[in-house]
């Protein structure tokens, strides 16, 4: 890992909740390891993201989306997540709706300012916009435009301007060793990928149903020669959650286990066996022990 890079350092994704952050990231590197759903809070710790090539190594941290109420210690664990990711970065892309830019975006413009590193404003979703040419007079209207180094219009979900993108932020970057293996993508456990596979499931099933206070831990993870198998736990805080995760005979239960473990297939390149459990830990969001048990160190 002594190998000299034109183009080596850590770039932040930051953004109000529920922008794309994670799908630009799954983009980014070309694999999907950032889990994604419509519904605001679902990254929850920043993970990092490792694209290699021959010249540069990129590593991306993707962050939760800035949580205006701090009276929950899990919101205000959240916000140190992205403060934390913050700390000794390269380059900073500030992802933003298009055509949208609100209070909570300035409130994040605000934090990422005073870092004094480059910044990026990558504006995402513009598959959805009709009129394109709305583009040009919504760049020009956002406040603070020239802090930015570079303004890419981009689609996260159909790649529009990602290797543009990736151009911009690359020329950011200094020149410097390789940090990680070449073939490595994150720097994330199998133990956490199975865990946030689950979750996607649920909350993508769910929707709205969804408790916002649910989690997953791994209590098994044995990797055999032909198979992985797999024993998680889901937890809730009520009993009506512990019913809605479960579903009528079983059926959300079963079909989220059957969705994550394709998932887990395709990341792992084996078959896995996976069953889970859901269990009950009444306000587990404002305990510091239980969270720390699900792996937010607070």
């Amino acid at each position: 890992m002594d190998q000299l890079l034109d183009h080596c350092g850590f770039v932040a994704i930051v953004g109000r909740p529920n922008v794309g952050k994670s799908t630009l990231l799954n983009r980014l590197v070309g694999q999907k390891i950032s889990i994604t759903s419509h519904k605001p809070q679902t990254t929850r710790s920043h993970l990092l993201g490792i694209k290699s090539d021959s010249s540069s190594q990129i590593l991306y941290l993707d962050t939760p989306g800035l949580q205006k109420k701090t009276s929950s210690l899990f919101n205000r664990y959240m916000n140190r997540e992205i403060f934390n990711a913050l700390a000794d970065v390269n380059v900073v892309v500030h992802v933003i709706e298009a055509l949208q830019w609100n209070h909570n975006d300035k409130v994040v413009f605000d934090h990422i300012n005073k870092l004094n590193v480059p910044l990026i404003l990558a504006i995402n979703k513009i598959d959805k916009i009709n009129e394109k040419e709305e583009l040009l007079p919504f760049i020009s209207s956002i406040d603070k435009k020239d802090a930015y180094r570079e303004i890419v219009p981009l689609s996260a979900k159909s790649g529009k301007n990602v290797k543009l993108l990736e151009e911009h932020i690359k020329n950011l970057l200094p020149s410097g060793e390789m940090i990680y293996p070449g073939e490595q993508i994150s720097n994330r456990s199998e133990r956490y990928f199975a865990s946030e596979f689950i979750r996607e499931k649920l909350t993508r099933l769910l929707g709205e149903e969804l408790p916002y206070n649910i989690s997953v831990t791994i209590d098994k993870f044995e990797d055999k020669e032909n198979i992985i198998e797999i024993s998680a736990t889901i937890w809730v805080s009520t009993p009506g959650q512990k019913k809605i995760v479960i579903g009528k005979a079983g059926r959300i239960l079963k079909k989220t286990g059957s969705q994550a473990r394709k998932d887990m297939e395709s990341m792992f390149g084996k078959k896995v066996f996976l069953e889970t459990w859901v269990k009950i830990k009444d306000k587990w969001t404002s305990n510091p022990v239980a969270l720390k048990q699900f792996g937010y160190d607070t």
